[in-house]
């Protein structure tokens, strides 16, 4: 027995593998499409790249994992079936539950280990990512002149080179405006021809002119401008601002998505006993505003024989007191009306905070619980379809991953916009397919032939043989 559990773990792991690797890779080649153009022109180091492909393809682990689950369990058992090894199995006395107990176990243990990624990895790697890509997005453009463009790269500066030598080092026409002085064009360089090098550590950009004219405007002075000429000028531009600096992580480390389980329940906690205090204020505020301070019975007669007294002296008040005195209440309506709708404005992003981190918390759990689910139903799918290979398997497992992903999304969107709970948004998908997952399960237990067009046929020519002549059908058959 110990053989036979050994060699179907081996057959199921080979394709788990490959099918868990060709989705991430599909997963991060469509995160590098979206974030291309944050990427191209700015000159970064391969190591940055990769490091944040690597946090980006830790990010999509929740989204490749329960993919490969179910298209490899689908393989494996389609593959036995197609070579009639579940048959023999089958025929030894060992029940499909029997067969899939290995895996089960196996799938059970890569839940645990989901789970832990989750609670633990992915909070860090969520964190290198956003600080990483925030730098990447505020980074400026490489330092690229280009022949006949105003480049505006450099701060204070604009330069434009008519020409450029082959080696791309030398320079010819040369215009440069320095507005360093913030008061526009008031100082230009021209030069015939010089040379654009770095300096050794990288930091300044030098460029040595030759042949040259400098003009510059003398605003305090009752001349119009000073001209000089020159037949060799140096200068330099500094390039610290092209350098990629690392921001603080503390910025990030407060997002939902940066916390593990026990910070997100104290977030939950700290959220909702600062929603529980401003309740409480915005009682009392409305309470000393619109009712008496106490609610016994004598306090309400006493207030009430008070109102009586206040009608009685606010029908003796003069006409134009009156309308003072009624502008002075719409005021006070107006004051009220806008501290109530802050405070559900306050009330209503609170609420949401505290969905995401609800979100959040699920989210490490529903990873694992759909890890076996769709286990559920690769398996017995599997052993129906009898088809191993990427063929039809790799069909049938999109579709039903598809499913489960839109059900999540569009269930997590419901829950972000307040129209659903965090707990039934976030299981909804592992509530649809947990049915399904069993129903497959207990046909491919008792050998249904679920997918078999002619099961279906032939139900089809039974029943309209009902009402056709057997003479009929017996001609239609010849």
């Amino acid at each position: 027995m110990k053989k036979l559990h050994t060699l179907i773990i081996k057959s199921y792991l080979g394709p788990f593998i490959l099918t868990f690797f060709i989705t991430l890779f599909i997963f991060v080649m469509q995160f590098l499409w979206k974030y291309i153009d944050e990427l191209v022109g700015k000159g970064l180091e391969w190591y940055l790249v990769a490091e944040l492909l690597f946090y980006a393809s830790a990010n999509l682990v929740p989204m490749a994992l329960p993919l490969a689950i179910l298209l490899a369990s689908i393989m494996t058992f389609g593959s036995f079936g197609e070579h009639y090894e579940l048959v023999a199995m089958k025929s030894s006395g060992m029940g499909l539950l029997r067969i899939m107990y290995p895996l089960l176990f196996v799938t059970f243990l890569t839940s645990v280990c989901a789970f832990l990624f989750t609670n633990y990895v992915w909070p860090k790697a969520n964190l290198e990512f956003a600080s990483l890509l925030y730098d990447i997005r505020h980074k400026k453009p490489a330092f690229d002149i280009t022949e006949g463009v105003y480049y505006e790269g450099l701060d204070g500066y604009v330069i434009r080179i008519e020409q450029k030598d082959e080696d791309g080092k030398g320079l010819n026409d040369i215009l440069i405006y320095d507005h360093t002085k913030k008061e526009g064009n008031i100082h230009v360089i021209r030069a015939e021809k010089g040379r654009m090098e770095m300096s050794v550590d990288e930091r300044y950009l030098v460029f040595t002119l030759e042949n040259g004219t400098s003009y510059e405007e003398i605003l305090e002075e009752k001349k119009p401008h000073m001209k000089s000429e020159f037949e060799k000028e140096v200068l330099r531009f500094d390039l610290s601002g092209f350098q990629m600096e690392r921001s603080d992580k503390d910025i990030f480390k407060d997002n939902y998505q940066m916390l593990n389980l026990v910070q997100l329940e104290n977030a939950v906690d700290t959220y909702n006993l600062a929603l529980e205090k401003r309740n409480e204020e915005f009682a009392r505020v409305i309470l000393r505003k619109t009712l008496p301070e106490s609610n016994d019975s004598t306090n309400l007669e006493q207030a009430n024989a008070a109102d009586s007294a206040k009608v009685i002296a606010y029908n003796d008040i003069f006409k134009e007191h009156k309308t003072a005195l009624m502008e002075t209440a719409i005021s006070q309506l107006r004051s009220n009306k806008t501290f109530v709708t802050s405070r559900a404005n306050i009330k209503e992003s609170t609420v949401k905070s505290i969905n995401r981190h609800l979100i959040e918390w699920h989210r490490k759990f529903t990873l694992s619980f759909a890890c076996i689910i769709l286990f559920f139903i690769g398996a017995p799918l599997g052993a129906i379809i009898r088809k191993g290979g990427l063929g039809m398997p790799v069909v049938i497992s999109v579709l039903f991953f598809l499913v489960y992903h839109i059900t999540s999304i569009t269930s997590e969107k419901l829950v972000k916009q307040g129209e659903l709970d965090p707990f039934t948004g976030m299981w909804m998908a592992s509530f649809i397919l947990l049915p399904i997952g069993l129903f497959l399960t207990y046909k491919a237990s008792t050998d249904s032939s679920l997918f078999d067009m002619e099961t279906y046929t032939k139900s089809i020519r039974n029943f309209f043989a009902k009402f056709i002549p057997k003479k009929h059908l017996s001609i239609k058959e010849n």
